[in-house]
């Protein structure tokens, strides 16, 4: 008799608990909202434009690449300036030379490259720049020296045609939190 009346009261809780579950009672389910006023992100900028470069020989005299005939031991120099962009919190850029590789005939046997050069005004600078207060676009000298090594053997490189107008410079992001930025 005891077990008769503990299962009807079993059921008459679950029968119970069933129609308040089933949208039959009353059990509420408090929800609210709010706006939410993030505001507006603007992305950033990067840009290079370059003036025209001047090549110049291992004296220091302005020469035309378009006539100029090099031999074993000479040392050209190209320099541009270069107008750089970079608006963003956090943003800065790396600059490199490109173009001067085997696919463009320059060879390590025969032709010496000069790491990248960078300036602002007489100052050497890193080649990994970031924006400067106050303004969004600073202008940086870039010079790169291409050395024919007087060491080139017999007839190596002779009617060589190096193509020097693949030669660029290119400028990257540097993604923060990936290269040690913060």
């Amino acid at each position: 008799m005891k077990n008769s009346t503990l299962i009807k009261g079993t059921a008459a809780i679950a029968v119970g608990a069933a129609l308040l579950l089933g949208g039959g009672g009353t059990l509420a389910a408090w929800n609210a909202e709010a706006a939410a006023t993030p505001g507006t992100i603007v992305s950033g900028d990067l840009n290079v434009t370059a003036a025209a470069g001047v090549w110049t020989d291992r004296a220091g005299t302005v020469i035309d690449i378009n006539t100029y005939k090099v031999v074993p031991g000479d040392k050209l120099t190209y320099t541009q300036a270069l107008t750089v962009k970079l608006t963003g919190d956090k943003m800065a850029a790396d600059i490199t030379l490109t173009g001067a590789d085997s696919a463009n005939n320059f060879t390590a046997d025969n032709v010496a490259i000069s790491p990248l050069q960078l300036k602002k005004g007489d100052n050497t600078v890193a080649t990994r720049l970031a924006p400067v207060t106050g303004s969004p676009t600073q202008t940086v000298t870039a010079s790169t020296t291409f050395e024919f090594k007087s060491t080139t053997a017999t007839r190596s490189d002779v009617n060589t045609s190096y193509n020097l107008g693949n030669v660029k410079y290119t400028l990257q992001q540097v993604v923060a939190g990936q290269t040690g930025l913060s």
